[in-house]
């Protein structure tokens, strides 16, 4: 994956609607769901679904196909794991990454 396509992928999902669309679509496999189920299960009027789903589909994250009179959306699985090796092709300096490994702390910025 190149930097600037991971770029529009997160800055897609950089936004509570639009990952909430996502992770449902993920939960719910490659078959997907209509377009209208997804409206309704987020509690989101048509246009603003529209508007969110088409950032996602823009941004490679979401397909869409036709059956019948009904539009079926799915995760893209492969553009996701694309991203996560993106995030993750330089863990460890090139080596298998230890999962165990504690992460390093940063210091806390004091609030005022």
């Amino acid at each position: 994956m190149k930097t600037n396509e991971a770029i529009k992928a997160l800055a897609a999902l950089a936004q509570e609607t639009r990952i909430g669309i996502y992770r449902l679509l993920v939960q719910h496999g490659p078959e997907g769901l209509p377009a209208s189920t997804m409206a309704e299960m987020l509690d989101l009027p048509n246009a603003t679904f529209s508007f969110h789903v088409k950032a996602l589909s823009q941004a490679g994250l979401v397909v869409a196909r036709q059956s019948g009179r009904f539009i079926y959306y799915s995760a893209n699985y492969p553009a996701m794991n694309d991203l996560v090796g993106y995030l993750t092709e330089n863990c460890c300096n090139g080596k298998a990454c230890d999962a165990d490994a504690t992460p390093i702390k940063t210091a806390r910025r004091k609030t005022a």
